[in-house]
């Protein structure tokens, strides 16, 4: 049997003089420290901001003085910068990065907490794990789509169409069956059913693939709108009360503190996500589907010489990646809520961009999310502790949060080289 090796593109070295990436990012870095220790030990209180291991107020937990943690969070913030300014080692620089950037937040908790009105100075660290994984979800689905589809030749910018539709026939087929289980396969069809029309127009008819992405996720809410407005709001007890998925708690594991309640007793979604991407990142990298997957992404005229059909593959990924992308946006609808028109509400674009953050990879697709979805989870808690931000800044973090990962933070990334080339055989 003939074998097949992904070919390494050579990328030419650019010189960026003194001001490089790495001590762009140290200024950058440098610059919030400062902000911090200066505003936000300023604006912080001497209460003790507590960080509970617990769901309530109650139990153990880390608790440190506001004014002396958002100072000193913000010194360690600032001495990152200055690591990285000083011209640290490349390998050191995602370490160094991401210490700054969470010495940063602890430093805008503690202001944040400590500032909190009585009997609100705290934050249950199980409840924010939990809702980051849970906002995180239909980020997850969607990034693994986008996944699927770029690492074999097809750009997915359909992901908000996939989601969406996945959501809607969740809903509706859930409801009128009364079964779970039939909702979730309609579901994964339903976003399948996007996926085929992208690929049948990208691939089949070469249409251009960032177009016709865009294209199906008008086309997308447009039917779900339609229907939405024809089915559920004319009689919702019938096309729109589907069943959830309970939680399932595994013994043992749901007893580790902080971790074990808010990964260990989720639904369905939460254990399909993460196994996903296991399965996932083992089939690109461990697989001949996955050397064949990458190879058509990269160099598909090497692959056809070496007998992959290489528009079949295509085909059958994209059709693949519009299910799991479905089944993502059934995790709002078999799990949360009643389906509402459009109610994605982006999140296939973020998911986009977790993809491109996460390097076309599903375990940095996975980390990307869970950073987009604590954004989220954070705008939440603090608008119940009645922070000082407005409320409409607020709503806005993870999206401020995707223009500084993919602006600031992801530096160059080479998606691979066929990425939304159409493939004619010659």
């Amino acid at each position: 049997m003939s074998t097949m090796a992904v070919p390494d593109v050579a990328v030419a070295p650019v010189d960026e003089g003194f001001w490089n990436r790495t001590r762009k990012v140290g200024a950058f870095l440098l610059a919030l420290g400062v902000l911090a220790a200066v505003l936000f030990g300023a604006l912080a209180t001497n209460q003790q901001a507590r960080f509970t291991l617990s769901e309530t107020e109650g139990g153990a937990a880390l608790s440190v003085n506001g004014t002396t943690g958002a100072i000193a969070f913000g010194i360690i913030t600032a001495a990152a910068g200055a690591a990285l300014l000083a011209g640290l080692s490349k390998r050191w620089f995602t370490l160094v990065l991401g210490v700054g950037l969470v010495a940063f937040v602890l430093s805008f908790l503690c202001w944040q907490v400590s500032a909190a009105p009585a009997g609100r100075n705290f934050m249950p660290l199980v409840n924010i794990v939990r809702g980051t994984f849970i906002l995180a979800l239909p980020l997850i689905f969607g990034a693994l789509a986008g996944v699927l589809c770029e690492r074999t030749g097809v750009v997915n910018v359909a992901i908000e169409g996939q989601l969406l539709m996945g959501a809607f026939a969740g809903a509706l087929f859930g409801s009128i069956s009364g079964d779970v289980w039939v909702g979730l396969v309609a579901a994964a069809l339903g976003g399948a059913f996007i996926s085929l029309l992208l690929a049948v127009f990208a691939i089949r008819y070469l249409v251009d693939q960032v177009v016709i992405g865009v294209v199906l996720n008008l086309l997308a809410v447009g039917i779900t709108g339609f229907l939405y407005e024809r089915l559920m709001q004319t009689d919702a007890q019938r096309y729109n009360s589907a069943p959830r998925f309970s939680n399932w708690e595994i013994p043992l594991l749901k007893d580790i503190p902080v971790v074990g309640p808010a990964l260990f007793r989720g639904n369905i979604f939460l254990y399909l996500g993460l196994l996903l991407v296991l399965v996932i990142h083992i089939g690109l990298f461990r697989t001949r589907w996955g050397l064949r997957t990458r190879s058509v992404g990269e160099h598909p005229t090497a692959a056809d010489t070496l007998g992959v059909r290489v528009q079949a593959l295509r085909y059958r990924n994209v059709i693949v990646a519009g299910m799991v992308a479905g089944i993502g946006g059934a995790s709002y609808t078999l799990a949360l809520y009643s389906f509402t028109k459009n109610m994605i509400g982006g999140k296939g674009f973020i998911a986009l961009a977790a993809l491109i953050f996460g390097r076309w990879s599903p375990t940095g697709a996975l980390l990307a999310a869970l950073f987009f979805g604590f954004a989220d989870q954070l705008g939440t808690y603090l608008s119940a502790i009645n922070s000082i931000i407005p409320s409409q800044f607020l709503a806005m973090l993870p999206y401020l949060a995707t223009i500084l990962a993919v602006a600031g933070l992801v530096g160059r990334v080479r998606a691979p080289a066929a990425d939304g080339k159409p493939y004619i055989k010659g």
